[in-house]
């Protein structure tokens, strides 16, 4: 029995077809390996699925965005060393996922995990065995910044980019239907950009201009008030629970999400998280709140400016352009905060 494949809920199962209509059978045995394999139990979320403030309750992992983003790359690129390391890009995400880059203070990069990528692949038995055996270096596959198909730099778009921007807007946001996100995907070839690198772009304008207006939403969801409040709450809890000696870094990449919440709710911030899981919205203040715990900084702006036909969307459109520069004029400036303080 496909120890993964088989257990994905028939909506994935039918997002995955709309990827790559050919599931490429080879790709299974890397999935099923143990580190892999426990990417099942962390949302792609950040935690954030776990509270009320936000209206998803569809458990996407960071197992199926990896699973996923392998798929797109072999969709257009047919090559195994690329669809690897999509497949291998998040293997050394810890539970809650970029809340981990807020307790390591990068929250306006959230890549403080990647370093640990090669380590991760390296210690794999499993793996190591299966890329020997196909003859593939770790060095091919432990980067997917080597492929612009795989990764490149905002406001570029990639396979990553492309996949987190469809799986959140369908089943963590409700923003696209299943019939959308075909018509978006059917719409992406590989083009050249201004650089003359390759890179995925639309070849209809109209989709291309609905798919910077989706992800120019989902981009201020990644950074607004409840979501920052959220990822940093998280982040600080933790991080007591480290000093307390009651969880290790460690522990964050071997542990379910479910399993750190038990040891959350069985410490002295199980009132605050449970305040926080329960509430509605959060409050705002442009001056700093007394006697409450609060958060003020900003965090990583993902935004996508794809391509038209090989020429960049806000330069050959004035709607995407507004858009964009809306999004990226979205103000952080404020203090977010619940009516709590943190126990000392």
């Amino acid at each position: 029995m496909n120890k993964y494949y088989d257990k994905v809920c028939e909506e994935i199962k039918e997002y995955f077809k709309i990827l790559e209509p050919d599931f490429p059978e080879w790709l299974n045995e890397y999935i099923n390996t143990k580190e892999l394999l426990s990417q099942k139990y962390i949302s792609v979320t950040c935690g954030t699925i776990y509270s009320d403030l936000f209206e998803s309750d569809f458990f996407f992992s960071s197992l199926d965005h990896s699973v996923a983003v392998a798929l797109i790359i072999w969709h257009f690129a047919h090559d195994k060393k690329q669809t690897l390391s999509g497949l291998f890009h998040d293997i050394a995400t810890p539970a809650f996922k970029h809340c981990i880059d807020f307790l390591n203070g990068d929250y306006m990069t959230q890549e403080s995990t990647e370093d640990l990528t090669t380590e991760m692949i390296a210690r794999s038995k499993e793996i190591m065995t299966l890329l020997k055996r196909d003859n593939i270096d770790i060095t091919e596959v432990d980067n997917y910044h080597l492929y612009p198909i795989a990764d490149n730099d905002t406001p570029k778009l990639s396979a990553d980019r492309l996949e987190y921007s469809l799986s959140n807007a369908l089943f963590t946001y409700k923003l696209l239907d299943f019939e959308m996100i075909k018509e978006i995907y059917n719409d992406i070839e590989i083009q050249k950009n201004e650089e003359d690198e390759i890179e995925l772009g639309f070849k209809t304008k109209k989709i291309a201009r609905n798919f910077v207006k989706i992800t120019s939403r989902l981009s201020i969801i990644y950074r607004e008030d409840r979501t920052r409040y959220s990822m940093q709450l998280i982040a600080d809890i933790l991080k007591k629970l480290n000093e307390e000696n009651k969880i290790s870094k460690k522990d964050l990449y071997e542990m379910k999400e479910s399993e750190v919440i038990n040891i959350i709710e069985s410490s002295k911030y199980k009132g605050i998280f449970n305040t926080w899981r329960k509430a509605k919205r959060v409050q705002v203040s442009k001056d700093t709140p007394k006697d409450v715990y609060y958060v003020h900084h900003g965090a990583k702006i993902r935004y996508i400016d794809p391509l038209y036909n090989g020429e960049r969307m806000s330069k050959c459109c004035k709607i995407v352009k507004n858009m964009i520069e809306n999004n990226l004029s979205f103000d952080m400036n404020k203090f977010v905060y619940l009516d709590f303080e943190f126990p000392n």
